[in-house]
């Protein structure tokens, strides 16, 4: 489905689904309850306000109120890397992270949670809603965590790194000390680069005082709000180590069955809601970034071709050497490639190659 006609389809459904939802909770007598969510993020970062601030206000207006969320950020009473254990103790019914994250317990966390070598966010999108990835995931989730999963928030291709060093070819990242987590934390090694992994709240401070040499963390307009290009001169693109990144609402399994189904449904309606406003939101925050990195006087380096075929060659054979007797990974990694095959089979009717740069 062509990109245009994709965004008309989930806007009118989306619209569509806000009304029936609106229209099911005034109908009914339903109970007023409060629940809290623990992020991975701090506040005022967009996947705090564009993410879990969004998904909470969609919830409250679709049920006239009666539903509050209260969103707390990372540390507040939960570890921002210990979301899922706070989700599965009871501590707080819900929870949003990115699944990556828990790429330690089970590595299909981090196939979710895109990784090197994966699709880009539109093809993403498709794969997540038309294409059976969202139900995927909250089989996975449910069969492996006990507790309710499923998309919430989507960002476009991040940036590659935020760096003290240029790097450019496959030579330059030998002995580099970089913060990342996820699949790539397993698969940067290989190109002689060492790993520091470190939650949000902590990165720009390693960067600032050079404790690291580069990070990676998001797209160009979330990076911007970050200030990671206030103290790093090279920004590095593209993001081959992430081309999509969806990130996850997680729910305690006794908390969402005790719910009404007009408030289940809401929740569904709102985690899709809030997918498709982050992408299209930060993809705009976006355009305006690179000429900021250019007027602050960062140096904007584009990896070479083979750096970046060698990542993607990299990230399938890490998803392939995982897949090896986990039911799971092999589950999520094939629909995605089968998926991937389709929609790159459609090239020539969505891209124009004479428009590129």
């Amino acid at each position: 489905m062509p990109r245009r006609k994709f965004g008309v389809l989930v806007v009118g459904m989306l619209a569509a689904a806000m009304l029936l939802g609106a229209a099911a909770a005034s109908a009914a007598e339903l109970p007023s309850i409060k629940w809290r969510m623990t992020t991975s993020w701090p506040s005022g970062i967009p996947l705090y306000t564009d993410m879990a601030e969004v998904f909470a206000k969609t919830v409250g207006d679709l049920t006239g109120g009666k539903f509050k969320v209260q969103v707390l950020p990372g540390g507040a009473v939960a570890p921002a890397l210990e979301v899922t254990d706070a989700i599965q103790k009871g501590i707080v019914e819900m929870g949003h992270l990115w699944p990556g994250y828990d790429i330690g317990k089970d590595p299909t966390a981090a196939i979710l949670g895109g990784y090197a070598g994966d699709m880009e966010s539109a093809a993403a999108l498709h794969w997540l809603y038309a294409g059976g990835g969202d139900k995927l995931w909250r089989e996975w989730r449910l069969a492996k965590f006990g507790i309710i999963g499923m998309a919430c928030g989507m960002r476009p291709t991040e940036v590659f790194l935020h760096s003290h060093k240029p790097i450019r070819t496959l030579a330059d990242f030998q002995g580099a000390k970089i913060r990342t987590v996820g699949a790539w934390a397993d698969i940067l090694p290989k190109l002689g680069a060492a790993v520091v992994s470190l939650p949000g709240n902590e990165v720009f401070p390693a960067l600032e005082r050079k404790v690291i040499d580069a990070t990676e963390w998001a797209t160009p307009g979330e990076n911007v709000i970050s200030g990671f290009h206030e103290v790093a001169k090279y920004v590095i693109v593209p993001g081959s180590h992430q081309p999509s990144a969806p990130f996850e609402l997680e729910i305690n399994k006794a908390k969402w069955d005790s719910l009404p189904k007009e408030y289940q449904e809401v929740i569904n309606y709102a985690a899709a809601y809030t997918t498709f406003m982050s992408w299209v939101k930060i993809g705009k925050l976006d355009m305006t970034a690179m000429e900021t990195f250019k007027k602050k006087g960062n140096e904007i380096i584009t990896l070479d071709n083979d750096t970046q075929a060698r990542i993607f060659q990299l990230g399938k054979e890490w998803a392939a050497e995982k897949a090896k007797g986990n039911e799971w990974f092999q589950k999520v990694f094939d629909s995605k490639n089968d998926f991937e095959k389709g929609w790159d089979g459609m090239y020539a009717t969505r891209y124009f190659p004479f428009k590129q740069r």
